[in-house]
């Protein structure tokens, strides 16, 4: 009995012994693990004072009315939350700004789910950004900062703007509306990207959205691109986005990847039924290493690769 009972002890003492070594090999995870969760207790109650006083006054459900010195109301705003600030602009969270014309008359709805007023008074919208225009017509867009002057009624961003059209994504330099127009005017250089895969590059688009129509116009160069041509036009384009046509304007010159050439004067492109045909009723002039072809009239199907030349054709084989 007492050789059990010396057993016992013995053990007893091994284990605090071995649990002592432990303790002394991990002394400074433990430490850390401690001061870890000692910082974390005290963080969390600061992080909280941080939030509440990043601001000097919320309000929810925002609504007010903005009016001229004149007394002439220029704009609504409503705001799902208002957050004001010591040194920095207002800001509001999933906004909606109605505009007004002189005539008191309710001009274009734009909507953005971030937006700030500066102590101008000046609005900006950010982020994706819907303008409904009075007459019903939608425009989507995505900017880092769009103006409201409501004074003027123009509607502009001097920023990189993302545009959602019909089938296309577009990139422009910028942007600018009149708020009782349906007609959008995107800046610089625009960048159309097709569902497709093909692109158009120009510059100063204006689209048009009256009367459901999906019109796009640019009297600038521009360049139309496939995996099958590369064409240029000298005075610019109209493309009618609904029935799927692009007239490239002017003099147009179209490079196939094989190499050859083929110039004309205001060519149409067909892309309806996933189609890529090339059609002009003007004086054609097709070039390869082979073949030196003049007509009246051309027709070109891209897909297929074949080249019509018609009225009048004139050839020299090399």
């Amino acid at each position: 009995m007492t050789l059990f009972q010396t057993k016992k002890i013995r053990l007893f003492i091994l284990l605090i012994i071995v649990l002592v070594i432990i303790m002394w090999v991990f002394q400074d995870d433990v430490r850390k693990f401690s001061f870890f969760q000692d910082s974390l207790e005290q963080s969390l109650p600061i992080k909280k004072d941080i939030r509440e006083s990043d601001y000097l006054e919320r309000i929810d459900n925002f609504y007010i009315k903005e009016y001229s010195s004149a007394q002439v109301l220029l704009h609504t705003i409503k705001a799902d939350t208002y957050f004001s600030f010591n040194n920095s602009p207002v800001k509001l969270q999933v906004v909606e700004v109605q505009t007004f014309n002189k005539e008191q008359k309710e001009g274009a709805i734009l909507k953005s789910n971030q937006a700030e007023i500066h102590k101008s008074g000046q609005i900006f919208l950010n982020g994706e950004v819907n303008i409904k225009t009075k007459a019903g017509v939608s425009h989507e867009l995505e900017t880092e900062s769009l103006n409201i002057f409501s004074k003027t009624g123009l509607i502009k961003s001097s920023k990189k703007v993302s545009y959602m059209g019909e089938g296309v994504k577009i990139f422009a330099q910028g942007m600018e509306m009149n708020i009782d127009s349906d007609i959008m005017y995107l800046v610089g250089n625009v960048k159309i990207l097709e569902s497709s895969g093909a692109t158009i590059e120009t510059k100063n688009l204006h689209i048009f959205h009256e009367m459901g129509k999906k019109l796009y116009r640019s009297q600038d160069e521009s360049l139309y691109t496939s995996k099958n041509v590369a064409v240029t036009s000298k005075e610019g384009l109209n493309i009618d986005m609904k029935l799927r046509l692009t007239n490239l304007l002017g003099d147009v010159k179209i490079i196939t990847n094989s190499g050859s050439e083929l110039t004309t004067f205001n060519l149409l492109i067909d892309q309806s039924n996933d189609g890529e045909i090339f059609k002009s009723n003007s004086s054609s002039h097709f070039q390869s290493n082979t073949v030196d072809i003049k007509s009246k009239k051309m027709h070109y199907d891209a897909n297929t690769k074949k080249l019509k030349l018609m009225d009048k054709v004139l050839a020299i084989y090399e």
